[in-house]
């Protein structure tokens, strides 16, 4: 399990915009994409080659006891129970990848043959969000599956131990844009390096490699080919402004809601994009 801040931004209003990148193990992604504030962009088993994911060692969960409900709160199995579960979830794991490398080697696609691998394997994330509180009451629970917990445990100390940067309305959050490129390109030109940059997590995340023309090609075609691939869009942001009531409640007034999306106080670089939604007519 691994995570990392990658970036951490505060507005004048003290709202708090925060960009993680997480590794984990992949049954468990279902879990955290129930919580529908977060904008997620993920490693897919679409894109990564079979060679890639063969070379990943498995994941070998601490095994419970079954009973009554979802948790498995009771007595642990003996150790030489855990012991035999541990190494016939390996050998069964083994079973799977000496199929999926035949695969592999026959041709099949990596959409199919990936598949069977995913029970064992683990997935990188990017969570990008104003709203935690929530996933932190549910999450880190003693109900709580104790993978997700503990995935969530690391996320709430990373946050507690980063401290935001101060950005200003007109002032953008880019996750994977280092310091010196903000000096070198304007907004527009950053946008695109961050989205497309947020993009490249479906194969691998951003290692720090990508030259500009590159990087504007893969933002073409996600952004500017039809049908609109906007999800990558979704982690860039800039403050909105506001206006405070001088009575109580003293809450915001924002000067452009409709472009937050799901960040709360900021304006939203998906939802500056033309067609970034296709939508019924009722």
């Amino acid at each position: 399990m691994e995570v990392k801040i990658i970036k951490d931004s505060i507005s004048e209003q003290g709202v708090r915009l925060t960009t993680m990148q997480l590794r984990y193990w992949r049954p468990i992604h279902s879990e955290l994409m129930t919580h529908r504030v977060f904008s997620r962009n993920a490693r897919s088993s679409r894109a990564v080659p079979v060679t890639t994911l063969l070379k990943e060692r498995i994941f070998i969960p601490k095994f419970g006891l079954n009973q009554r409900g979802m948790q498995a709160k009771a007595e642990l199995p003996s150790p030489e129970l855990q012991a035999r579960w541990a190494s016939e979830w390996s050998e069964l794991a083994e079973i799977c990848r000496s199929y999926v490398s035949r695969w592999g080697e026959e041709g099949m696609h990596k959409q199919h043959a990936n598949r069977p691998l995913e029970w064992f394997g683990w997935i990188d994330v990017l969570v990008t969000s104003v709203f935690w509180s929530n996933f932190w009451e549910l999450r880190i629970h003693k109900d709580a599956q104790p993978e997700l917990y503990q995935l969530a445990v690391a996320m709430r100390r990373a946050m507690s131990s980063s401290i935001p940067k101060l950005l200003r309305h007109g002032q953008w959050h880019l996750p994977y844009v280092a310091e010196a490129e903000i000096l070198e390109y304007d907004w527009p030109d950053l946008l695109k390096l961050s989205t497309a940059r947020c993009a490249r997590l479906s194969y691998k995340p951003f290692d720090g490699k990508g030259d500009f023309d590159s990087e504007t090609e893969r933002y073409e075609k996600l952004v500017v080919s039809r049908p609109v691939h906007a999800s990558p869009a979704e982690h860039q942001a800039t403050p909105d402004t506001s206006m405070q009531h001088a009575r109580p409640p003293y809450h915001h007034t924002w000067h452009r809601p409709e472009l937050h999306g799901n960040l709360c106080g900021w304006i939203q670089h998906r939802k500056t994009l033309p067609g970034e939604a296709i939508r019924e007519e009722f």
